[in-house]
């Protein structure tokens, strides 16, 4: 970390928006105006509605990720976490991944922390749930999933079998469905390859405590969408939620009982929790609050934006906030970017104003649901011609044209070649097989007693 007289424009969070936003600050500053640091615990940036695709296999997981340091080579790019905030004397305390705490003096803050996983007090859940909010959970949920295909071939346990080859996902919203669709459809590709294994013998349930799934494409998509996952076998279950997952036994709300080794939670979003400790004004939900011009409430060198932000919707109306999605993100940090130059230099803020385009979801190859908004018509599309919609509107919005062309590539490559069913289970603890052969040897020679040229050294 370099020292520096210039201020300080610190920014906390590297994910969509601070990603973004310090791009597009470093773009508008002048030579040696100011010092971007970027603090995150990941080096990198995910990009998360390429999830579903990463852990049905459609797309390497290294494609999905930016580097940061790559991507902001004239930032400071520190990899560890803002653990407090002093705003009268304008310093972040930072924890980095080793070594003791220090103090780093800011003059500009932007918060970006973005959301985690919304989890309830449930029963098992964090024993047995996997989230879907990072890419290491979408390589996981992959090898788990072709994992218990390996399993259900290799035994005549009905038991095991059944608990292997069933699969609960809970949440109907874009993380949900999209990624029960990939999913199912990278196991049903697999089963091809599983003599013991049929799509048939398969479960797939889907649960929402909502009426409804895909509530972002509107009503008549998502019943489409609906109908479309139950078409393929999936069990939907509205109107319910999950009681209890205590060692795999699933309880669901209406009475039904699962047993299954693999249970996906992507029951929506809330703000990092770590915002409580920075001392700015929250709403309701724990978003920071923030004036039309991103500016947090009562402050004129704080910027928040993105998920953990509630930014006034102005193209919707009064007491409408932005939905969190990167379509909002994306124009954000563009916003926020600008208005921390012109607040650096005393010009005046602009507000942020954004009318909705629609949205798209893929639920599996050549599968989708998209709805268009073009100023006050609407075109909704489903099948395979959403589906095109859905990969070419996130294949523009993906940061960095490194990053296109190798999803580009990744999807040239998946219309002449077969979809990868391998499952690389041993990379969740890659040193247990050496540690299995190491440690026998180990414990034999501290059993064995020393030899006698050994003693005469000791002694």
């Amino acid at each position: 970390m370099s020292t520096t007289e210039r201020p300080r424009i610190l920014v906390v969070g590297g994910g969509y928006v601070g990603l973004y936003a310090a791009r597009r600050i470093l773009k508008k500053m002048r030579y040696g105006e100011a010092t971007v640091t970027v603090v995150d615990p990941r080096s990198y940036m995910t990009y998360q509605p390429f999830l579903p695709e990463a852990a049905a296999g459609s797309i390497s997981p290294r494609h999905v990720v930016v580097p940061l340091r790559r991507v902001l080579p004239k930032a400071e790019v520190l990899t560890g976490r803002v653990s407090t905030i002093d705003q009268d004397r304008k310093v972040a305390v930072i924890q980095p991944l080793v070594g003791e705490t220090y103090e780093l003096p800011f003059d500009y803050l932007v918060v970006a922390l973005g959301a985690v996983s919304r989890t309830f007090p449930i029963p098992g859940l964090a024993e047995n749930g996997i989230g879907m909010k990072g890419i290491e959970e979408a390589i996981g949920l992959r090898n788990h999933v072709l994992e218990q295909l390996d399993k259900a071939d290799s035994t005549t346990d009905e038991e095991i079998r059944r608990k292997a080859l069933t699969f609960v996902f809970v949440g109907g919203g874009f993380a949900g469905a999209e990624t029960i669709g990939e999913v199912e459809d990278m196991a049903r590709d697999a089963a091809k390859y599983y003599p013991n294994v049929k799509r048939e013998d398969m479960r797939f349930v889907l649960v929402d405590a909502a009426d409804k799934i895909l509530p972002e494409v509107g009503p008549k998509l998502g019943k489409w969408g609906l109908e479309h996952l139950q078409k393929r076998g999936i069990e939907v279950y509205l109107e319910t939620s999950m009681n209890s997952c205590v060692d795999g036994h699933v309880v669901l709300k209406n009475g039904l009982e699962v047993d299954s080794n693999t249970i996906v939670w992507t029951a929506g979003v809330k703000p990092n929790p770590a915002l409580a400790r920075f001392g700015l004004p929250l709403g309701p939900r724990g978003h920071v609050d923030t004036a039309p011009s991103l500016q947090v409430q009562g402050s004129d060198y704080i910027w928040a934006a993105g998920d953990n932000a509630q930014v006034p919707d102005l193209a919707t109306g009064e007491g409408a906030w932005c939905p969190p999605n990167a379509q909002h993100a994306l124009r954000q940090a563009k916003v926020l970017g600008d208005n921390v130059i012109s607040g650096m230099r005393g010009f005046p803020q602009k507000d942020y104003k954004h009318a909705n385009k629609g949205a798209v979801a893929g639920l599996g190859l050549h599968k989708g649901v998209a709805m268009i908004v073009f100023g006050k018509m609407k075109i909704k599309l489903k099948g395979r011609l959403a589906w095109y919609m859905h990969r070419g509107y996130h294949g523009m919005a993906m940061p960095t044209f490194n990053r296109k062309i190798r999803v580009l590539a990744d999807w040239t490559l998946g219309m002449f070649l077969k979809r990868e069913v391998v499952s690389l289970g041993a990379i969740e603890n890659p040193r247990e097989e050496f540690y299995e052969a190491a440690s026998p040897v180990s414990a034999a020679t501290a059993a064995k007693p020393a030899a006698p040229a050994e003693k005469a050294k000791a002694s």
